[in-house]
């Protein structure tokens, strides 16, 4: 027998304690690997400071980032009636009533009116929280909506896509909105107003395959997977490997499939110089009386401040 012998002690179980480190405090970088401070990353509008990495954001977060002040939303009670009665491993109510808990929308898309560097625009930003983004019955009325209210104000239009494309729980009725949307803005191109679309990461299936890729210009976030079809459908259909970044925002630029690519941190100043570019010329008269306005009067205090006295 074996004089010393190790006694193996059992395993303690974890304090219950809590720990003082609040929960969601730091987060870490998916590209990087950088730890980041939350209040850091939020004030760079959730943008790695250190690889410009961008996370995903919802869409209320990007219309803050885009309007000026307060916006003015429409349709927001309009919700899915699932005219489909769809069921696959739960049943399509089941799901949209989740999303709505999670994300505190009707649907997959906010419709507003506000200004953009004091250019009053119409914009729709899509929630990819809300069913992958995808485009049913209510996301092509609302959108729909959006653009016919910014020809009877004569305003421009941006769209935000965020989406896995058409909502199949919704069959032949979430196709149909590829059209709908596709004939509301050529109305819009007749009454000759501009359509700004802004492609975020990921914009794919019927979204790409009609309004997302109809605007006058088209921006992208960097590195966006932006595409109809996935990588892997495409790879087992051509039987062909794909080049390298396929389907990414810089890939597309470099072949011609969008305009330009845009820091989120520079998003707003980018979408306003394009609408000040095509805007209507009431409305670039309006905004530039209203920023000379506003000069002037900064500028009288000043004068009268450094004006001589009086003999």
């Amino acid at each position: 027998m074996a004089w010393f012998k190790k006694v193996r002690k059992p395993i303690e179980p974890q304090s219950d304690k809590p720990s003082r480190v609040p929960e969601g405090l730091w987060v870490k970088c998916p590209s990087c690997g950088e730890i980041l401070y939350n209040k850091d990353l939020v004030a760079s509008l959730n943008v790695c400071t250190k690889c410009t990495h961008h996370f995903r954001i919802g869409a209320s977060e990007r219309l803050k980032i885009l309007f000026d002040r307060q916006w003015e939303e429409y349709d927001s009670g309009l919700k899915s009636t699932d005219p489909l009665k769809f069921t696959d491993t739960k049943p399509y109510k089941q799901r949209l009533d989740a999303s709505i808990t999670a994300t505190g929308l009707k649907d997959a898309v906010i419709c507003a009116t506000g200004q953009i560097e004091g250019i009053e625009a119409s914009v729709a930003s899509m929630e990819y929280g809300f069913i992958g983004g995808s485009m049913g019955v209510v996301v092509g009325e609302k959108i729909t909506r959006a653009i016919e209210r910014a020809m009877d104000r004569q305003l421009p239009v941006v769209i935000v896509s965020c989406s896995g494309g058409a909502r199949m729980m919704e069959g032949a009725l979430s196709l149909m909105q590829m059209a709908k949307i596709s004939a509301a803005l050529a109305r819009l191109d007749r009454a000759r107003l501009p359509y700004v679309s802004v492609l975020t990461d990921p914009t794919t299936g019927g979204v790409t395959a009609s309004f997302a890729m109809l605007g006058d210009v088209i921006i992208a976030e960097p590195k966006a997977l932006i595409g109809f079809a996935g990588p892997r459908v495409i790879e087992q259909t051509i039987r062909q490997k794909l080049p390298e970044g396929f389907q990414r925002s810089e890939f597309l630029l470099e072949h011609g499939m969008i305009d330009m690519i845009v820091d989120r941190r520079e998003l707003k100043a980018a979408v306003a110089r394009v609408l000040r570019f095509g805007a209507p010329a009431r409305q670039r008269s309006v905004t530039a009386t209203a920023t000379t306005s506003m000069a002037a009067a900064a500028a009288v205090p000043i004068t009268a401040e450094l004006a001589p006295p009086k003999p």
